[in-house]
């Protein structure tokens, strides 16, 4: 396989300075002000020279660098930068894995050969990123999504890395690296091996696989173990690439005028779609709304989720949400309405942390995890009823 990990510069700092072009070249700060409580969301490389960095407290940056510029997170505009993006992204393979609002993953496999190579095709997708969106990104080019992950890290900011494809190449690469550039490795995970003196990929190649297997469990060692040998199967399956949304849509036997009626039918479409959606392990970015009125005219809307997905309580937030802005309670246009539909699309296969506070781990996280545990229950509940 050919894979590209492709990484926004330093993307909300990068965005600002695309906007307030006297910014350029200056420390810019996204987050919380610099006498609030909160975090740096992200820094321009400007402001990493002086230690600042993303989740720190802003307190601590301002004493860090009390002339940094200090601009809170304008999430709309990030996201219409994104989308530009990752449509450059489409332009050089059909299959793009977003990870987040300035990451994804591009399977180029079949697709090098119409740009001259996959050196060639990387370097023209960062020269289109440039040109269209007007802020930078650094790649990664790889054999797998492991290796383009870390090979986007090598030359930041806007640089391409092409990492080694030969087994012993991968493991002389990888041998002085430390283990925290290894999916699997966190930071507790990384203390504990670090107590049994293992701080590089190397020092985990030489490891003997039983005695990993009694420190981190049999599982967690067998797969992290092979991550610093370059090994990783997670790839771009068949599925992933042919099933890039999960949808539902509900035409009405005769146009409906009644908005209640049409929001009941949209909840039960929410629920099926987050049923269908959860048979896989796997996350989603955005959610959409598609209305048809009874002169087949056609609205979509979309939005993205504050935390990648899975629940249904999230997908139902959000497609009331779209709902309710395009046919108000009050006030709003009148619809008679033929054709409802919802689904979800831009699917990661990593929940994320959120953004760390000044108090610790982002408690949307927690929150996010108690609904995606009461899905899961429904769902076996609705499966064993249907007598499966």
């Amino acid at each position: 396989m050919e894979i590209l990990h492709v990484d926004m510069d330093a993307f909300f700092a990068s965005v600002e300075q695309l906007d307030h072009p006297e910014w350029r070249g200056r420390p810019v700060i996204v987050g919380a002000g610099p006498h609030e409580r909160g975090v740096v969301s992200t820094c321009s490389y400007e402001a990493r020279k002086f230690g600042v960095h993303s989740a720190m407290p802003s307190r601590t940056a301002y004493a860090l660098c009390p002339q940094g510029i200090f601009a809170p997170p304008r999430m709309r505009r990030y996201h219409e930068v994104s989308d530009a993006a990752f449509e450059v992204f489409s332009h050089y393979s059909p299959f793009v894995q977003g990870v987040s609002v300035d990451e994804a993953f591009l399977d180029v496999s079949g697709t090098t050969h119409l740009f001259g190579g996959r050196v060639e095709l990387a370097e023209r997708l960062r020269a289109e990123v440039k040109a269209t969106c007007g802020v930078t990104c650094s790649v990664g080019l790889a054999p797998n999504r492991l290796l383009a992950k870390i090979g986007s890290e090598q030359r930041k900011p806007d640089g391409l890395f092409e990492m080694p494809f030969e087994p012993e190449a991968i493991r002389a690469f990888l041998a002085p690296k430390p283990i925290g550039v290894l999916w699997g490795v966190g930071r507790k995970t990384e203390r504990v091996l670090q107590g049994y003196g293992y701080r590089t990929c190397g020092d985990l190649q030489r490891a003997d696989p039983r005695f990993l297997a009694q420190a981190l469990g049999e599982t967690a060692a067998a797969s992290i173990r092979a991550h610093a040998f370059g090994v990783d199967d997670s790839g771009f399956a068949a599925a992933d690439a042919a099933e890039k949304s999960v949808s539902r849509e509900n035409t009405f036997p005769e146009d409906v005028s009644d908005r209640e009626t049409v929001r009941a039918a949209l909840l039960e479409l929410v629920r099926e779609v987050g049923r269908r959606f959860r048979r896989e392990r796997r996350w989603a970015l955005t959610a959409k709304l598609k209305l048809r009125d009874a002169a087949f005219d056609t609205i979509s809307r979309q939005t993205k989720f504050e935390l990648p997905a899975r629940d249904d309580v999230t997908f139902r937030e959000k497609a009331l949400a779209l709902f309710d802005a395009a046919w108000p309670e009050s006030g709003g246009k009148p619809w008679t309405v033929r054709l409802v539909g919802f689904g979800v699309s831009d699917f990661t296969e990593e929940p994320g942390e959120g953004e760390p506070t000044l108090f610790g781990p982002d408690p949307r996280v927690a929150l996010r995890e108690k609904r995606e545990r009461l899905s899961d229950a429904l769902d076996d509940i609705s499966l064993s009823t249907a007598g499966f």
